[in-house]
């Protein structure tokens, strides 16, 4: 039977991101769902799968109804399919950050770089004064990665401030364009360069999720496959499933 899976993602203040669990967790089981969704006081991030009805349901209630008041209205959001359940569980975690970085000084609900859509990301990357980097792990980057992409050869996301402080130089680098699986990294670090003196910071809206449901293949400038944090394993143009991997990573749903 085919899924619908759901990852999802925005940076909102919750302050109390402790007392929504539970009617999260009943909302998600109520209707099916499985999969990871972390709250934290920064916002909410996951990935959930489960049949059409059940995920439009809770997708509603999250962006619209009362659980969230509204603070959930701009919810990044990308809907995918999978041939089988691909999560064999529930989970809603409690963090201290939806993805971690470890700066307390940045705050993307108050300052992010520059939303990137897919359609004009070929030409922005394509650009010789930009400097392309890639804010995944190496194993991610190593299954595809877009042309002229720097690679950080990170494990996890909270290396990527060495990174940055080994490699990029505020006053050489004027324009750095970033990319993620969905945004979430990219995002946060683009509010991280900008606390750092970085001028000019640009991030792909959607992440490489949304360029490979939106880009044609005959147009595309991405390489390989996206490793996604299921057992799906991997998605290609369209976001079609792709084969299997033998190898895990870490990312944007722990």
């Amino acid at each position: 039977m085919t899924h619908k899976v759901a990852a999802l993602y925005q940076f909102a203040a919750l302050p109390d991101f402790e007392d929504l669990r539970a009617p999260l967790l009943e909302l998600c089981a109520t209707h099916g769902i499985r999969g990871t969704l972390l709250l934290s006081p920064e916002g909410i991030n996951g990935t959930i799968a489960g049949l059409d009805d059940g995920i439009d349901a809770v997708i509603a209630e999250i962006t619209t109804g009362a659980l969230f008041g509204g603070r959930l209205d701009n919810l990044e959001l990308k809907f995918s399919s999978a041939s089988a359940m691909p999560f064999k569980r529930l989970k809603v975690r409690l963090k201290k950050e939806i993805v971690t970085l470890a700066q307390p000084q940045v705050d993307p609900t108050k300052q992010v770089g520059t939303y990137v859509a897919a359609e004009d990301w070929n030409a922005l990357i394509s650009d010789p004064d930009v400097i392309v980097v890639d804010t995944r792990n190496r194993f991610e980057v190593k299954m595809g990665t877009f042309e002229r992409a720097l690679d950080p050869e990170t494990r996890k996301f909270s290396q990527f401030p060495d990174f940055v402080s080994r490699t990029l130089d505020p006053e050489k680098n004027k324009k750095v364009a970033m990319f993620c699986t969905g945004g979430i990294r990219c995002e946060k670090a683009s509010s991280y360069l900008l606390s750092q003196g970085f001028a000019e910071v640009f991030h792909l809206k959607g992440g490489i999720l949304k360029y490979l449901e939106t880009i044609p293949p005959e147009q595309s400038l991405w390489q390989g496959e996206c490793f996604v944090f299921d057992e799906r394993v991997a998605l290609g143009h369209g976001l079609v499933e792709r084969a299997p991997a033998d190898e895990e990573g870490e990312g944007e749903t722990p």
